[in-house]
């Protein structure tokens, strides 16, 4: 007679379904600057990971609408930018002040140079892994020359530089960067131009050609300038992150055209007809001093500081074959760029005319 044996049980299959790494956590510095605003959306849209934003002012709606966390605090406090970083993989340092006065130098310093100190230092510490900084291209490519073929290789024209707080705050700030990453943190440098494009709420770089429809420039300076497409850079910014190479810099920038050639281009785009003076020598600067003189012993601001006349008579070219090269950046053509810049400043700051729709 066969012996009752228990019936097995059916064997249970275990399946490991592994989980897919968490997107990573990215602070950005500035996020509601031109650069800034632009460089988040590029984020979000190419789903890099989460973003952070430290802010030392409440966040505009934007921001938060689309989800982004916002840390309240200075890159200039030790405790705030701990409390920033923690759990964060990658920096964007972006936060910065742009100003001519001399009233502001000592602010940019302590904003530029002793903030990416304590910033740096901190992610050292909270092993961020790497940090993208961003520059000037007026740390390298400025001169008294239109062919002086500047590049990442040229050394910081010192001379020049040292009489404009901004562009010195921001020679230093690179150098601190270096110091305070050394070889804990893989640190990136961009060095974009002049910043064109839609999106400049706060008019930080395009102000120059509100003046212009304005009517509010009265000369046109001798020198010459570099402009590039902020959504240009902030794709860079991204593309620095992935593969930029640790310890570089990298210039990015558009078209080398003198001020009249710029004005001259706006001109034909807007209809708005252009300076008709030509600066010669050191005349422009001699009016702008007088022009500052007289508002400010009227109690004003003046319209045009001397030092950004001053430097409107010198050359900010260069070209970015090495962006280009390793890190595939390309600027669009210049006239989109302007087209969008002077659209985006019509329809927010001079009550949405519709000039715009008659410039072929």
């Amino acid at each position: 007679m066969a012996e009752n044996l228990p019936t097995p049980e059916p064997a249970i299959e275990t399946t490991l379904v592994a989980r897919a790494p968490a997107p990573p956590l990215i602070l950005v510095t500035g996020a509601s600057g031109f650069l800034g605003g632009h460089l988040v959306r590029e984020l979000l849209a190419r789903g890099q990971g989460r973003v952070r934003a430290m802010q030392s002012s409440p966040p505009p709606a934007w921001l938060t609408d689309l989800g982004v966390e916002v840390v309240r605090g200075s890159v200039t406090s030790p405790d705030d930018v701990a409390r920033a970083l923690r759990g964060v993989e990658r920096v964007y340092h972006l936060a910065g002040q742009v100003s001519m006065k001399p009233a502001d130098a000592h602010r940019m310093y302590h904003l530029h140079v002793d903030g990416t100190r304590i910033l740096c230092r901190a992610a050292a510490e909270a092993g961020v892994g790497r940090v993208v900084l961003s520059s000037t291209s007026g740390t390298i490519a400025v001169s008294k020359r239109a062919d002086a073929g500047l590049d990442e290789s040229s050394p910081a024209p010192v001379e020049l530089i040292a009489r404009w707080p901004y562009y010195a705050s921001k020679l230093y700030q690179e150098e601190a960067a270096r110091r305070a990453c050394g070889d804990k943190v893989q640190l990136v440098i961009l060095n974009p131009s002049l910043l064109l494009g839609p999106g400049d709420d706060r008019l930080s770089s395009t102000r120059t050609v509100l003046q212009f429809l304005g009517r509010e420039i009265a000369m046109t300076p001798p020198g010459g300038l570099n402009f590039v497409d902020v959504r240009d850079v902030a794709a860079a910014f991204i593309a620095a992150m992935e593969r930029g190479t640790p310890g570089e810099r990298y210039l990015l920038g558009g078209m080398n055209w003198t001020f009249a050639e710029y004005f001259g281009r706006l001109e034909r785009l807007t209809k708005v007809a252009g300076p008709r003076l030509r600066g010669r020598g050191n005349l422009t600067l001699w009016a702008a001093h007088a022009q500052a003189a007289l508002y400010r012993q009227w109690g004003k601001s003046p319209p045009v500081e001397p030092a950004a006349v001053d430097m409107a008579s010198h050359y900010w070219y260069f070209d970015s074959a090495k962006a280009a090269r390793e890190l595939g950046f390309l600027a669009r053509d210049a006239t989109d760029t302007l087209f969008d810049t002077v659209r985006y400043i019509r329809e927010n700051f001079l009550g949405g005319h519709a000039a715009l729709s008659r410039a072929g």
